[in-house]
């Protein structure tokens, strides 16, 4: 591709081999939906399968190949009669703002060879794609601001496992990137019940996304865990009044990284209630959450700082959050877990909505010995998450744990930037070896500042 005049950078490569790769995963599963759902139809015409075009047609090259997926394709699949067959839905939303970017029909050739390669019928090759996928949104960090598209695994497989979903219940990510809280919620659901069927979960797991590449990842993810037609649709949430969604709109559990430190276009924010408007991305999430939770229903979403210690609309919508919600636990991470979109210092809120909250439990995750901050090369990992699991059913208050009533945080005026009464906001946690080695150089650069001086004066 690189070799491809048409297609210029990361981000459109990889938007280019998705794409690729979405057929390809949907003509290998096409004959698994076949044998599962009954009266099962294609939504892809017979000679725009990729089998017909991309395998047994090979002498389809060059100019040719390039004008048969320009103006047959594309112009086919971006305008699918979704009245006509149920699934087409799926594959016209993956095709509305996609693009074909590769003008050489050589070398699109070459790189459709080397994707048939993959089965994916297969689980032994599907691990191995798990793989791929995990290397095309880490190449996301440097494509461009797509730092909203990724959550990393270990933080989103942490919040599922304490929110705990069950078969049955309606899960929802409103800014779902590239469905890692998905793809979490259903590997943990089949984990703990045996009888939690792909159909269930197909009818039950949603998604909202906005922009067209994590959508197509979103749905390519999907689609291997074995959904026919995954949930998951191009949309805003927030463009649709807050006044309109309804009892029957609300959800059992929903998980969320919402883009923060964007502002939404101009006039979405008159959407919702004056006392919440506001052109914050995160803030008009936090609100429409709340609203779109059931009674006793559960939410875990990852906001930054400025959340916890904003003023104005934010204190009104922290208000609103505990009055409807019990906000029973605040998980502040440390520097770098979102890097390299973002050093700004993120925190895990677990609440609970239908009960007002009587106090928060805090707890301030550490860093591993002798690192400073977690980067790229050294992320945060799920084992970490282990003294958090250990505490979470038998909470103590310890160095890392502490907790503060309603009627303290209503004194902060919502304030929720809450740090340890045991260490200071700032102070940093040395081992006895690191305190007498910094003694030492302080003692040392000491002598040498008093025998300047002695020679100078």
């Amino acid at each position: 591709m690189r070799k491809d005049s048409g297609v210029d950078g990361d981000a459109q490569r990889i938007s280019q081999m998705v794409w690729m790769l979405f057929l390809k995963i949907f003509s290998d599963k096409e004959g698994e939906w076949k044998n599962r759902i009954s009266n099962y139809k294609s939504p892809i015409p017979h000679h725009l399968k990729w089998e017909n075009w991309a395998v047994n047609n090979t002498k389809l090259t060059g100019e040719a190949l390039i004008d048969f997926i320009n103006q047959e394709l594309f112009a086919t699949l971006k305008h699918l009669d979704e009245k006509e067959n149920e699934y087409a839905h799926v594959v016209k939303a993956v095709f509305e703002d996609t693009y074909n970017y590769m003008k050489n029909g050589t070398l699109f050739r070459q790189v459709v060879i080397e994707i048939d390669k993959i089965n994916f019928s297969s689980s032994r090759e599907i691990h191995v794609f798990n793989e791929i996928y995990e290397t095309i949104l880490k190449e996301l960090q440097s494509a461009g601001s797509s730092g909203e598209y990724y959550t990393p695994r270990a933080v989103t497989q942490f919040m599922v496992e304490m929110t705990e979903p069950s078969k049955g219940q309606k899960i929802l990510d409103p800014a779902c990137g590239t469905g890692g809280f998905l793809t979490c919620s259903i590997d943990y659901i089949q984990a703990m019940d045996s009888t939690a069927d792909i159909e269930l979960l197909e009818d039950t797991v949603l998604g909202i996304e906005k922009k067209p590449l994590p959508h197509l990842l979103c749905t390519t993810n999907l689609m291997l865990q074995g959904f026919a037609s995954p949930k998951i649709h191009r949309d805003n949430l927030l463009s649709k009044p807050y006044s309109t969604w309804l009892e029957d709109d609300q959800v059992d559990v929903i998980f969320s990284n919402p883009p923060f430190g964007g502002l939404e276009e101009d006039g979405t924010e008159d959407n919702f209630p004056i006392n919440f408007r506001t052109k914050e991305t995160s803030d008009l999430f936090v609100a429409l959450i709340i609203k779109l939770l059931k009674k006793n229903g559960k939410a875990a979403i990852i906001l930054p700082d400025g959340f916890l210690f904003g003023e104005g609309v934010r204190t009104r919508i922290k208000q609103e959050l505990l009055d409807q919600c019990n906000l029973h636990t605040i998980v502040r991470l440390p520097n770098g877990v979102f890097s390299p979109y973002t050093n700004i210092k993120t925190n895990l809120l677990f609440f609970e909505k239908g009960k007002p909250t009587q106090y928060i439990w805090y707890f301030e995750h550490p860093l591993p010995p002798n690192q400073k901050s977690y980067n790229r090369s050294r992320p945060i990992t799920l084992k970490e998450f282990e003294i958090e699991k250990t505490w979470w059913n038998k909470r103590q208050e310890n160095d890392y744990s502490w907790k503060v009533s309603i009627n303290d945080i209503k004194k902060r005026n919502y304030n929720l930037d809450i740090s340890s009464p045991y260490f200071g906001e700032q102070e940093e946690k040395l081992n006895s070896d690191e305190i007498v080695l910094r003694l030492e150089r302080s003692m040392q650069r000491s002598q040498e500042l008093l025998s300047f001086l002695k020679i100078k004066f």
